[in-house]
Order: structure tokens, then sequence, then C-alpha cells
């Protein structure tokens, strides 16, 4: 069905055959659930702050109580995406956005300046998130509001001897920060 199809259906329907449509898809669909949810009660603040406790889970697992064993940091940078995407699709500010994109980097500096990462891809990923979040803060005007956070995550890179220490300088050279 194409979108001029799908309008001239619903102009045919009286407003609560509609309003019967909508209750069915919010019970049925959990996306439309999550989006209206989200549309009436905009909780950012809350799901900013259960992304970034996921996400350092990612790299500081919780150790359970009465566990012989630590858990091992997973360092995957799919979970941040996960969150990052829906926050998209969702139409969350993008100030909240730009703050879990640098967050993500900002944990996983942390991690790795007490831990030796052997791994290329994840340095090679950072960089990669890197650049998403400096063209996402471009791209919607905010850029000056994270210079100071874009700045100290590349000198960290500097301090921390990263292989790919001068991509991220280049990313930054290209936008004169």
């Amino acid at each position: 069905m194409s979108k001029r199809d799908l309008k001239k259906y619903l102009t045919e329907l009286s407003k609560e055959q509609l309003e019967e449509q909508i209750i069915e898809l919010y019970e049925k669909f959990s996306p439309v659930k999550v989006y209206y949810d989200f549309a009436f009660n905009p909780k950012e603040d809350k799901l900013l702050q259960e992304s970034k406790v996921k996400i350092s889970h990612e790299y500081f697992p919780i150790r359970k109580p009465n566990a012989k064993w630590r858990p091992k940091a997973k360092m995957r940078r799919s979970v941040a995406q996960k969150y990052i995407k829906h926050f998209i699709a969702l139409g969350v500010d993008p100030f909240v956005i730009a703050d879990i994109m640098l967050y993500n980097i900002e944990i996983a500096q942390t991690y790795a300046s007490n831990n030796f990462i052997k791994q290329e891809l994840f340095y090679k990923s950072m960089l990669n998130s890197f650049e998403q979040a400096v063209n996402f803060a471009i791209s919607n005007g905010i850029l000056s509001d994270f210079r100071d956070r874009i700045f100290a995550i590349q000198q960290e890179t500097i301090q921390q001897k990263w292989k790919n220490k001068y991509d991220f300088e280049a990313i930054l050279e290209k936008i004169d920060l």
C-alpha cells in the first residue's frame, strides 16, 4: 500500500474507527507503544541515564553478590549504537543524542586507560563513533556546545598512545576545532 492509498483509506474512516485502529496498533506492536509512551511522557533524562548505565556495564560489568568470579568486559559498540538509533527514531533532543555518543567514547577511554586492549577493531570502532559524533554535532548545529568534550576525547587518544590517534586529529583538523 502506498502512502497516498493509506491517506485515502484513513480519510474514509470515522473518528471512532481511527481511534480503534490506533489503540489496536498500540496494543499489538511494541514499537508503536514505545513511540506513544515517549511522545506523551518524554522522560529524556531517565532514558539517558538508563542508557549510560547499560553502556558503562559493557566496560565495567557488575559483579553479582556471592559470585566467585568477576564478569569480563564485553566492550560492544553495538550496545551504544542501539541506543543512539533508538533515540534518533524517537526524536530525542539532539543534545541528548550527542551526549550519549560522546559518553560511549569517554567510557571506552576510561576502560582503555587501565586495561591493555589488543584488538585493533576496538580502536577502529571508537574512531568510527568519534567521527559519527562529530558529524552529528555539526549537522545539528551543536558542535560548539560539545567542543570541549570532543577535544578532550582527541587529547586522550594522544595521552593513551592509541595507534590511530592521528586519525582522530585529522577529523578535528577538517573542522578547525
